[in-house]
């Protein structure tokens, strides 16, 4: 039972990560039909934010040498601001283009950032640590959890009750839900569209913080392919949950995780780096029989 209750852990803990990744992807195409493959490279310049440029060196605290409330914060506005400015740079001005163009930017976007960390950083992976408290173990009834899984769980629940409230209570998420469900309509209703996806673009810079500092108090480690490799998860998370749906986005999250640490904890030794090819071929077989995801959308209608 123990050691049952000890994968469930492992799987809600990775499943939290790619529920907030997967959320902000998922916020981002409910608006705008657009899927933001920068939401990855967010997460990569929150986690670099911690150090000082030094191409070629040692790694050298920047934001991760100051107290920790501060350091949060601040963390948080970088990549809230590289969102910002992302949206009204390169997103923007191709509002009313093709959905095959926004994808092209979406990419170029992605591209641009992770050359950026490759010239200000390297692209060698570097070692962090963010403070031996984190790095502590818990006993629970008997059962040995590290305090940053609990801490992953509680911040991704806590994340997810507060935007929901957040889209059901306060105008702007209201703005924002009715224009997931029809743009269109919601404009000629007098929606103003700069500040809803400003908006929207303005939260996954938020989430994507987050998941920068919590996936680095998890590894220890900062990786320029760690952010993109989130993003694909998050993207395969979201269709499965069902594109549009947040609701759904999470879901799919939770269970693009759970199954990830299930298989890397039965699978062979000799098999487990083959953990992901196993992991989207269930996505596939999800989609052959729910082709739009878990929880379908009612929206209809793109920017």
């Amino acid at each position: 039972m123990g050691y049952f209750l000890q994968v469930v852990i492992d799987a809600v803990s990775l499943g939290s990560l790619f529920a907030l990744v997967s959320l902000s992807i998922g916020l981002i195409f409910g608006i705008m039909r657009l899927i933001n493959f920068a939401q990855g490279d967010f997460v990569t310049i929150g986690a670099y934010s911690l150090l000082a440029p030094a191409a070629g060196a040692a790694p050298v605290l920047f934001l991760g040498a100051l107290p920790w409330p501060l350091m949060i914060v601040l963390v948080l506005a970088v990549v809230v601001v590289l969102a910002l400015v992302t949206e009204r740079v390169a997103f923007r001005p191709l509002r009313n283009a093709e959905p095959a163009t926004l994808l092209v930017s979406s990419f170029a976007v992605s591209y641009f950032l992770q050359n950026l960390v490759i010239v200000l950083y390297t692209s060698r992976p570097k070692a962090l640590s963010l403070g031996t408290e984190i790095s502590t173990v818990v006993d629970i009834f008997g059962l040995r959890i590290a305090s940053i899984q609990l801490l992953t769980i509680v911040v991704t629940i806590t994340l997810l009750v507060a935007i929901s409230a957040f889209l059901r209570f306060t105008p702007l998420g209201l703005q924002m839900r009715a224009s997931a469900e029809n743009f269109r309509m919601a404009r000629l209703l007098g929606v103003r569209a700069n500040r809803v996806i400003a908006g929207a673009f303005a939260i996954a810079g938020f989430l994507g913080g987050v998941v920068a500092l919590l996936l680095t108090a998890q590894t220890g480690v900062i990786d320029v392919r760690a952010g993109a490799t989130l993003a694909v998860f998050g993207f395969f998370a979201t269709v499965i949950g069902g594109m549009g749906s947040l609701v759904g986005a999470a879901l799919g999250g939770f269970l693009v995780g759970a199954v990830s640490a299930v298989l890397q904890t039965i699978l062979p030794a000799d098999v487990r780096p083959f953990r992901d090819a196993v992991v989207f071929a269930a996505v596939i077989v999800v989609l052959l029989v729910r082709p739009r995801g878990i929880i379908a959308s009612k929206s209809k209608e793109r920017v």
